[in-house]
């Protein structure tokens, strides 16, 4: 066996599509374009494609790194590669920045052909339905009629889970990790929380804050500072952080004080740097809006009743944003539905973000799965 490598150099590739894309919004998208990364090789077959769909902040670049910038690591690099988990002898890997983001897909921070200007508020809703009616266009594109998984974590989860059921005949497996059949309404609070910091930022402008030459950095600050609340556990910030005091002690002032603090705030602007608040804003509405069981009257088993593909279900003890019962819902269906489904319950400190890390037993059990996947 040989010892876990990185991808090591990778390229972006940009697709542009004319056919027009109806939303389940009812606009139209007239013309796209996305952007993707691919690692490994496509087999003769075509028969040994994995398509890996990235959660809120993530993008295309899943792994390896740019040769004009060997510090930007792709966000699941330790899953993918030579020797990894998802190996990249074995498997053709493909990235995909969804329709929305920002970055280098078709989104608000993007040029409206139609009115050659961007398109800020203007760029139309859309749901994870869109992004996988879009990712399969892009399979097309490279004479991908099946592929071997399709995995994700958080938001990515949703889109594998929503590939079993948009196209059950394209899919023969679906990892659905650290996910959720639908939001709570806690869920939903935060996301609201987060949108009104940066609705309510005197630089939004309305979504037109490019015109303006701003960006709403405090509204988008402020709405990562609460999201990222939610992706760690209570035991993994009390570690990290304790009620530790930068000074050593109290000095009575409203500056950073505790550690945790200091934390947040350069969590939240180092993401408003790098990040669209529009972006945002249309993509914690696409977790909000995902309910497959919606139209059949909240039944989840009826929802499921068309998956056909073989199943991972993973799930982490501290994860209270998506917590295990949440991934049980999607089990349970799925079992009732005598679909062939694996599931753990991963024990980790690190809260909802445990599925971004090289925990070793989830690393184990995603090589066993991966390692059973013929193509």
């Amino acid at each position: 066996m040989i010892q876990p490598q990185s991808v090591g150099v990778v390229t972006p590739q940009l697709a542009h599509f004319a056919e027009p894309l109806r939303l389940r919004s009812g606009e139209t998208l007239a013309d796209y374009e996305l952007i993707y990364e691919t690692y490994g090789t496509l087999n003769a077959e075509r028969s040994n494609a994995v398509l890996v769909c990235h959660a809120l902040s993530g993008s295309h670049h899943v792994a390896g790194y740019y040769a004009d910038d060997p510090r930007d690591i792709g966000w699941w690099d330790n899953l993918i590669g030579p020797g990894k988990p998802l190996d990249t002898r074995k498997f053709f890997v493909i990235g995909v920045n969804n329709l929305g983001g920002c970055h280098g897909s078709s989104g608000p921070s993007t040029l409206n052909p139609a009115t050659g200007k961007l398109w800020g508020a203007d760029f139309p809703f859309v749901t994870v339905e869109d992004w996988v009616d879009a990712q399969a266009r892009l399979a097309d594109r490279l004479g991908i009629e099946r592929f071997a998984a399709v995995v994700g974590g958080s938001l990515g989860g949703m889109q594998a889970l929503s590939w079993t059921l948009q196209y059950p005949e394209r899919i023969a497996n679906a990892a659905v990790i650290a996910s959720a059949a639908k939001l709570t309404a806690q869920n939903i609070a935060f996301n609201e929380v987060a949108r009104q910091a940066i609705l309510s930022d005197p630089d939004f402008h309305g979504g037109h804050y490019y015109e303006h030459g701003v960006v709403p950095a405090r509204g988008l600050k402020l709405a990562r500072m609460v999201g990222h609340i939610t992706y760690l556990s209570d035991d993994s910030m009390a570690t990290k952080f304790g009620r530790n005091l930068r000074h050593g002690k109290a000095v009575y002032s409203y500056d950073v004080e505790f550690e945790v603090e200091s934390y947040l705030r350069y969590q939240g602007d180092k993401f408003a740097g790098m990040f669209d608040a529009n972006t945002y804003l249309l993509i914690t509405k696409a977790l909000d809006y995902f309910d497959p069981a919606f139209e059949h009257g909240g039944n989840l088993q009826a929802a499921l009743a068309r998956a056909s593909a073989n199943f991972l279900v993973v799930s982490f003890t501290t994860d209270w944003r998506f917590a295990p019962g949440r991934s049980h819902e999607i089990v349970y269906a799925l079992l009732h539905n005598r679909r062939n489904v694996s599931y753990a319950d991963i024990e980790c400190p690190a809260g909802h973000d445990s599925f971004l890390l090289d925990e070793p037993r989830y690393h184990a059990l995603l090589s066993a799965w991966f390692d059973r996947i013929e193509v």
